[in-house]
């Protein structure tokens, strides 16, 4: 429980140095919420979405899960996407994986680990697609399929019907895969950007 409580304390801690430097900054926060970004992200502890991106609360709508994946039948990914597309008329959605990714790798070793297996088996199929990975030096295979994860999720967004639903009624609204380096603390733009049911647009667009 000693744990629990230091929790609070910092919680505490923080609003308290939120309110010093900005007083209306929760009272602005309990009107509705605006922000541009929809972030699909890896549960991964060390991949907070908001800070990596320099963003406040409000900033950005997140949805994370194991492996940063986009199940098509995943009714909990695909409600959040259809929120933060129809409601909040985000502008940006960003699929963003990391290297080092331990469900990448379980994928990638291959070994049985249970009931996990089940939702890994989305990165094992891009890992079929992408036989290429098995001959590069093994110490690149695992980064080599977490960039390749990201693509693949990127195109079950612009994939689901509620992104071609928005494209098809004209919304202004752009799918990004991006990946972060644990290591260094940066993002690279994988550069497959999609703003519609077209080709790809350039890395980096907004």
């Amino acid at each position: 429980m000693s744990d629990l409580n230091n929790l609070l304390v910092n919680n505490r801690a923080w609003a308290e140095r939120v309110k010093a430097s900005d007083p209306g900054f929760f009272s602005k926060l309990t009107g509705q919420q605006r922000p541009q970004y929809l972030w699909i992200g890896c549960s991964d502890s060390r991949v907070p979405a908001n800070q990596i991106v320099g963003l406040l609360p409000g900033d950005i709508f997140v949805h994370r899960n194991v492996g940063n994946l986009v199940h098509q039948t995943d009714l909990n990914c695909l409600a959040v996407l259809q929120y933060a597309v129809e409601v909040l008329k985000v502008r940006h959605v960003i699929v963003c994986g990391h290297y080092g990714c331990g469900a990448v790798q379980a994928a990638l070793d291959g070994r049985p680990l249970g009931l996990i297996d089940n939702w890994l088996r989305n990165i094992e199929t891009v890992h079929r697609a992408c036989s290429h990975i098995d001959a590069l030096p093994a110490d690149q295979r695992l980064d080599a399929l977490c960039e390749h994860n990201v693509r693949a999720q990127v195109q079950s967004v612009c994939d689901s019907t509620v992104m071609r639903a928005a494209w098809a009624g004209g919304q202004d609204v752009t799918v990004h895969g991006w990946i972060y380096g644990i290591a260094d603390g940066l993002v690279k733009d994988l550069g497959v950007s999609r703003a519609g049911l077209a080709e790809p647009v350039a890395a980096g667009a907004t």
